[in-house]
This record gives structure tokens, sequence and C-alpha cells, in this order.
């Protein structure tokens, strides 16, 4: 029996042209719609050019009216059994049944197990092992849903919060973007009920990352704005590097939309709220210097001058940053970045890298798959081309 073809097997430069197609389009117009040159859209279409910037793919989405997750559909990984699904399935059902609007549907235990279960999940979604954090949080989820008609309510409520804020990271990363937009509307809707503006500003930062991840870079910089706005006179852990964050979002979104003044300004600002706090793990953010660089290659990337994100990068110690998350996120862009400069050797090492810190995260990733893919049709045999196959093998690209 011959296995599934896998998701990743369909690049997205043939999406696209299939979606062009089935409305009528050339590519001219196709390409003057996404405000985009015909040359560009071509070479994206017939694979000459790797589709692993996110900008770009935005307006390519939007100007074929489909949702981002349409063009980016994450693959199973190789020795996948049904797991991505089963887990997105249980975070969406237990998400939409913890709405604080209605009783739970089961009684709660104790809560100090509840909350010592979040923190189990924030570690493993910190490591970047999704498909162990996802199991957990249906249970985690109903629990504090119960507790928040109990007497440990606020308590239970904040936990909340941070429990749909590493539930919309999740359930992005197991590929389901536009899902992780509704699940952090569930972060904002503990946080209104508890009136805690320090936990409204962070279901502020999960909403705007949320609506980030599927190409809404207008509604990302409206949301963050508006949580920094909240957070002006607050006091208390965190305000600080929650304020940075947002201010940080806000920049990439202002980045993405073509405001480069803008999205410096704001980067400016947030590095200064930076030197204050230093590296800093408050609320689960990672805010600091080091990850305000790594914001900036990010941009770099996906801008006109991936060469400076290149160098850039050469000038940061992503080890500085204790969440593999945000260490894996760096090697992955600096890769795009290596990758559209010409050195696609050192990008495949750079995702080696990456993948051994977290595999899930790089074999599901269909930005890694189009660099792969780039990098395999520029690729000529000799040296690296037996790290380049394996890697391709295992995120599910044929050849």
């Amino acid at each position: 029996m011959r296995p599934p073809k896998l998701i990743s097997a369909e690049p997205i430069g043939e999406r696209i042209r299939l979606l062009r197609q089935q409305r009528g389009w050339s590519i001219r117009y196709a390409a003057s719609v996404a405000g985009i040159s015909h040359t560009q859209w071509s070479r994206i279409e017939n694979g000459l050019r790797s589709a692993d910037n996110r900008f770009i793919l935005a307006e390519i989405a939007a100007a074929l009216r489909v949702p981002l997750s349409d063009l980016t559909t994450v693959a199973a990984p190789p020795d996948d059994r049904g797991q991505n699904r089963e887990a997105v399935y249980g975070i969406i059902k237990a998400v939409i049944e913890a709405d604080l609007d209605y009783p739970a549907a089961t009684a709660g235990g104790s809560t100090a197990q509840v909350l010592a279960q979040l923190d189990t999940v924030c570690a493993l979604r910190f490591n970047c092992d999704y498909l162990a954090a996802a199991r957990l949080l249906p249970e985690v989820l109903a629990g504090l849903h119960a507790a928040a008609s109990g007497p440990d309510r606020a308590q239970a409520l904040r936990a909340m919060v941070i429990g749909a804020d590493a539930a919309s990271f999740i359930i992005r990363y197991l590929g389901e973007p536009a899902s992780a937009v509704l699940v952090a509307d569930r972060a904002r809707q503990a946080a209104m009920a508890l009136e805690d503006p320090i936990m409204i500003g962070l279901a502020s930062w999960s909403q705007a990352h949320a609506a980030s991840g599927i190409g809404l870079y207008t509604r990302a910089q409206t949301i963050a704005d508006q949580g920094v706005q909240l957070l002006q006179g607050v006091h208390g852990s965190g305000v600080l590097e929650l304020q940075g964050q947002l201010i940080t979002v806000s920049g990439f979104a202002r980045y993405a939309q073509g405001d480069h003044v803008g999205a410096a300004a704001a980067l400016e600002e947030a590095a200064l709220i930076a030197d204050q706090t230093g590296q800093s793990d408050a609320l689960g953010l990672n805010f600091g210097p080091t990850n305000i660089s790594f914001w900036r290659i990010s941009m770099e990337a996906d801008g006109h001058d991936p060469g400076h994100a290149v160098e850039l990068a050469r000038t940061v110690n992503p080890q500085l940053v204790g969440a593999v998350s945000r260490q894996v996120a760096f090697y992955i862009d600096l890769a795009r970045a290596l990758s559209n400069i010409g050195k696609d050797t050192e990008a495949v090492r750079m995702l080696l890298v990456g993948e051994r810190l977290a595999p899930q995260r790089v074999r599901t990733s269909p930005i890694v798959a189009e660099t792969l893919r780039g990098a395999l049709g520029r690729a000529r045999r000799g040296a690296g081309w037996a790290e380049l196959r394996g890697l391709c093998e295992r995120v599910g690209i044929q050849w």
C-alpha cells in the first residue's frame, strides 16, 4: 500500500496557480491586484522563487480572497498517525466549551493541581512539544473553567488567560493559524472578566500575534496599539515587558504594511524599554534586547534586505533567550535570509540546528518547506547534498 500523499508535497506556488486559474485571472492581472510585479508572481507559481516570504504570501492571499492558511496549510510529519488532527480537535472543543458565559460541563477538581498542569503545558509549549502540550490542554481548560465559578475565581481567570494564550500558539503551530485567532479571543474573555489591565494586555498580545499569523496586519497593529494605551500608568510585575512586546509586534505589523519608518520608530521605542528590563521571562514573553533582535531579523528576512538580516544575526547569541520556541524561530528566519542571498548550504545548516532544537516546529512549518524546495531546486550533488535530502525527507518534500 502506498503511503498517503503529504500536504507538504504540494508546493505553495501550485496552490497559488490553482486558485488564480479558478478565478480565470491572468498572472499579470492577479499580480496587479496583489500589488506585486507579474514577474515575481510568475516565479513563485513556477517554483523559481521560494514562497517563504510571509508578507508577499499575505498580499497574494488577499488578492485571491482566500485565507492565508489556504496557501500555507501545515503538513503532518511523515510519522504522524493522525495525532495532529486529534490534538487540534481536542483544543478547539475544549476552548469552545470553556465559554465563561456558561457553566462548566464538569465539576472542578483541585485548582492547585490544574495550575501545576498548566505550568507543564507552558513548559512544553516553549520547548515546542506541541503534541504533548495539546494532550494536556483540554483537561486544563476544563478545570480552569470550573474553578472560575468557585472561591479561586481570580486565580483561575488569570490562569485561563495564560492557558488560552498557550493554546493559541500551540494550535497555530499544529497547522491551524485561523483557529489561533479564535482561541486568543478566549484569553480576552477571561481577562475582561477579571478586569485586570495586565491580563487584558497579555490577551491583546495573544490576539495581535494570532492576527499577524494569518496576515491580518492592520488588525494586529490596532490590537497591539490599544493594548499599549491600556497599560499607560499601570504598574506591576511584567508591565514594562508587556508594553515592550506590544510595541514590538505593532512595529512588525507596520513593517508588513510597508510603513518602514513607523516600524523602525516602534522598535527603537521597544529597545529603550528593553534596556530597562534586560532579557526577561516575565509573563512568558521572553522580552528583551535579544528578542527584539529576533524580531528585526524576522522583518528583514521578509523585507527587501535579507543580507542585512544575516549581518544582524551574526551579532546575536540566541541562547540568551531561554525559550526554545524563540531560538528555533531565529534559526528559521536566518535560514530564509541566507537562502535569499544565495547561501543555501548555510541555510540548510541553520535549519538542521533548528531541527535538533525543535523537530516538531521545523518539520511541520510550511515556510521551512518552501525554503527547502528552493534550495533543492538549486542544489548540485556534492557538499551538503545528503543533509539537504535527509531534511527534505523528514519535512515530507518529494523530489
